[in-house]
């Protein structure tokens, strides 16, 4: 399943949002596209590596927990991320605040890598992208707008329909969805493609257990009403 917009309207501008996105599509086309850098070496500079976090856990591993959320491998993996905080993202922003919806985006990030390097501390590849955090607005989301309605793709062989569902069948088998992808792999943490999943389980669970914490059950009914 695709989703391609959300019944939710927002009551104002999600700037975070907006500059999360221009700020991870510039990181990834300015480089690799435009020739200004070494993408290749940016990604073993800047992204994260479980072995040296564990190795030496000082300012520069936990810098690599933070500039490795705003790297991606592929126009594919940015894209894909970048249509999810696009859909899911205004919403949860709304909800917090700009400032509180930053900050929670960055945990939520730090909460999934930290998922991802337990799952394997010995790994020597870096980890990069920003699915984690957004797999914590994912998870915020559903928390928040469980009664929201999601305008989806379901390809069916050669065919496609589109299906509006709540959000709580389309983000919750989402995540049942990468729990399984997770059980199925080796114990290495990432699946045959290089994804990893125990980032996207951790900061799901973290961005759903974060927005309970945070907004009372009057708040998340008045927020569903819109």
């Amino acid at each position: 399943m695709i989703p391609i917009s959300d019944s939710i309207r927002s009551h104002r501008t999600p700037w975070v949002t907006y500059t999360l996105i221009v700020l991870n599509i510039g990181i990834y086309v300015l480089p690799s596209v435009f020739g200004l850098a070494d993408y290749t070496k940016m990604v073993q500079t800047y992204g994260l590596i479980p072995f040296r976090v564990m190795r030496s856990f000082d300012l520069e591993a936990i810098a690599d927990l933070l500039t490795s959320m705003f790297l991606h491998g592929s126009w594919l993996h940015l894209g894909g991320n970048m249509l999810y905080l696009w859909i899911f993202g205004d919403n949860v922003e709304d909800a917090l605040g700009p400032i509180g919806y930053l900050a929670f985006y960055l945990l939520g990030g730090l909460l999934a890598s930290a998922a991802h390097i337990l799952s394997n501390p010995a790994s020597m590849l870096p980890t990069i992208g920003a699915s984690g955090a957004i797999a914590a607005v994912l998870g915020a989301y559903l928390i928040l707008f469980p009664a929201s309605r999601v305008r989806t793709i379901i390809p069916l062989g050669f065919f496609v329909r589109i299906a509006i569902l709540p959000a709580s069948v389309v983000l919750g088998l989402w995540f049942v969805l990468q729990l399984l992808q997770g059980f199925l792999t080796s114990g290495g943490g990432t699946d045959a493609g290089g994804v990893a999943v125990w980032a996207h389980v951790g900061g799901f669970a973290a961005g759903a257990i974060l927005a309970w914490l945070i907004a009372p059950p009057t708040r998340r009914d008045h927020w569903d009403s819109r």
